[in-house]
């Protein structure tokens, strides 16, 4: 367990740092927001570029991959869904928040550096091909989803699902860790390679996608204080931080992921809940605390879950 607690435990002792320096004022709102900015369009995508741009794809196919990690999605979110519904009470938009928030992980800001600590490169590689079509699925469906739900508690006619499509493509071909997906894999398939000095600062880039990612997300966690909804909260938490991992450590064994690629996939969906449930239900209006306090309550016991699976995966 010692080993386990170096490899997680800085994790989130980086995002309690990031929180205690923004709750007490010693850096500014703003400057979580720079660089969290930073973050997003320039050390995270270089970390992905650079990662894909030396991987070795020979043989690799990434379906089995793809399956393992959305059924064990496909069980949490529906889970997730039909507890909010018919143990709590609440309507099918309440119901979609819910399920989103149990099955999005924070694969970017913590699942890319947790991984890269824990498993390494081979890791990296695996999370970079669920990160080629992870929020493009999960942003079209959870749109398509409360779409649906709108109509059933709002009234109303539903968009198609091409102009949806159309409307979650237009913002994805413009979001820097699309781009650098694209770019990595175009420049991998090339057969370039980086000068030195190029070469240098990518990794140095890279190197600073971890510490910031993970302070950027703690001084974030000052946005989304937990209120109200403690029982819901607590029960999609709890999905979460151990339904999702278990069902995708299940299936990842049952299509026979590399112990490399298995351990990837089941500390990334073990990690805290994302943002973007929250986005969602800041869109539609409904669910917002819900997905709020489903964020920091991840964060908070994130690390027992993480340690847990990452004792468990060796």
């Amino acid at each position: 367990m010692s080993a386990t607690l170096i490899n997680v435990a800085p994790v989130f002792l980086l995002i309690l740092i990031g929180w205690v320096v923004a709750r007490t004022g010693i850096l500014s709102e703003a400057t979580g927001d720079a660089l969290g900015e930073f973050v997003f369009k320039i050390a995270v995508p270089m970390l992905i570029f650079h990662t894909l741009a030396d991987a070795h794809f020979e043989g690799v196919s990434p379906f089995r991959l793809w399956c393992a990690y959305f059924a064990g999605v496909a069980v949490t979110w529906t889970a997730g869904h039909l507890v909010a519904k018919h143990v709590f009470g609440r309507d099918d938009k309440i119901g979609v928040i819910a399920g989103m928030s149990a099955a999005f992980a924070n694969n970017v800001f913590i699942g890319l550096p947790l991984v890269g600590r824990s498993v390494g490169p081979d890791g990296l590689v695996a999370l970079s091909i669920l990160l080629a079509i992870h929020l493009p699925l999960m942003m079209i469906v959870g749109t398509i989803l409360m779409e649906r739900a709108a109509v059933v508690v709002d009234g109303g006619q539903a968009r198609g699902l091409k102009a949806i499509i159309r409307q979650v493509g237009s913002n994805l071909i413009r979001n820097p860790l699309v781009i650098a997906l694209g770019a990595g894999l175009a420049f991998n398939l090339s057969g370039m390679t980086l000068t030195p000095v190029v070469n240098t600062v990518v990794i140095q880039l890279s190197s600073a996608a971890g510490p910031a990612a993970l302070i950027s997300i703690g001084m974030a966690l000052t946005k989304y204080p937990v209120r109200g909804n403690i029982g819901l909260t607590g029960a999609v938490a709890a999905l979460k931080l151990f339904l999702l991992p278990a069902a995708v450590f299940v299936m990842s064994r049952i299509l026979g992921l590399s112990p490399a690629w298995t351990s990837a996939m089941v500390l990334t969906s073990s990690v805290p809940t994302g943002i973007n449930a929250w986005l969602i239900a800041h869109r539609f209006r409904s669910g917002q605390n819900i997905a709020a306090s489903t964020i920091s309550v991840t964060t908070a016991f994130g690390i027992i879950s993480v340690s847990f699976w990452a004792w468990l995966l060796g």
